[in-house]
């Protein structure tokens, strides 16, 4: 069987993610301390203890979601006694999930993933003033419609643009707080059957986060890319990657980029994959894959007791 692993991004956490492969492995418990040296603070604690407000602050939010997807991946070769990339065929990740995604296959080191998933999220944090951009998401949606929706709203020199293509006809748009009012009633007024503002601190992966994208380009210069065990599938081309300057610079790309996760779910279906493992906090991926293709199969890695299943399926 071809399978590809998924890696959850915002969205998918809970206070007390990763706890249960903490208290349970040892090899789990290294993951968090590393995460916590790279990072000079025990986000550990934050990520099992709360408070909420705390953990969903960006700059925490991306790393801790990396590392409990880093912990459950570990766990999961300890017990298999394979490496992720012998039971892979690709991997691919949500948004930050692609930075998880390589770390998982060899791409990057666990202590650069975390420095640079955290310096991504205080750019974002820094690129746009707090209250001035927002997010919602447009259901009853296709992104193309999407896309056009947000070209008619942009008005004034202010915009928003459709930030992420989740299936389903489920579109996130992201840009100017004003600008996705106007688009959220432009589509109500083409069909579209709900518009729901997301509690986001900014506006994500659009044109307004440019000055994030600079950011990360120099930090990302500065870091050791090393080609995947296996390929990934990147968000911005929704196509497998394995060279690591392409790799740096798509992942520079992501910061103001659509996350093209629909047509990365219909790529690796193409390529032959027949399953697809979400490993990592949530099952957000899980529940995506369902309104994509009815004829993949999709499975969640977040606790003990789902390691010990898929296990037995191998």
């Amino acid at each position: 069987m071809r399978r590809a692993f998924t890696f959850p991004g915002q969205g998918s956490q809970v206070v007390g993610m990763g706890r249960e492969l903490f208290d349970a492995f040892a090899i789990a418990r290294q993951v968090f301390e590393e995460v916590d040296d790279a990072l000079g603070e025990k986000l550990s604690r934050i990520t099992f203890e709360g408070p909420a407000e705390a953990l969903t602050l960006t700059e925490n939010l991306q790393p801790a979601l990396m590392a409990v997807s880093l912990a459950a991946v570990r766990v999961l070769e300890a017990e298999s006694g394979k490496k992720l990339a012998q039971m892979a065929d690709f991997v691919a990740g949500h948004s930050l999930g692609e930075y998880s995604a390589l770390a998982a296959v060899g791409g990057m080191s666990l202590t650069d993933t975390a420095r640079a998933l955290r310096a991504r999220g205080l750019a974002m944090q820094r690129a746009v003033p707090l209250g001035v951009g927002g997010m919602a998401v447009l259901l009853g949606v296709e992104f193309d419609q999407a896309q056009a929706i947000a070209a008619d709203a942009s008005t004034g020199g202010e915009i928003v643009a459709a930030a992420n293509d989740n299936g389903g006809a489920q579109v996130v748009i992201s840009g100017h707080k004003a600008m996705i009012e106007r688009a959220g009633v432009i589509a109500l007024e083409r069909g579209a059957k709900r518009v729901m503002p997301l509690a986001v601190s900014a506006p994500f992966h659009c044109a307004l986060m440019q000055p994030a994208a600079d950011e990360m380009a120099e930090v990302l210069a500065k870091i050791d890319i090393l080609p995947p065990a296996v390929p990934v599938i990147a968000n911005v081309t929704a196509a497998p990657v394995s060279d690591p300057d392409t790799i740096r610079d798509l992942l520079v790309a992501q910061v103001t980029g659509a996350v093209r996760w629909r047509e990365s779910v219909q790529r690796m279906r193409a390529e032959g994959v027949e399953q697809l493992v979400e490993i990592g906090a949530g099952r957000v991926l899980t529940g995506l894959v369902k309104r994509i293709d009815k004829e993949l199969t999709a499975v969640t890695i977040n606790n003990p007791h789902d390691i010990d299943v898929f296990l037995k399926t191998l």
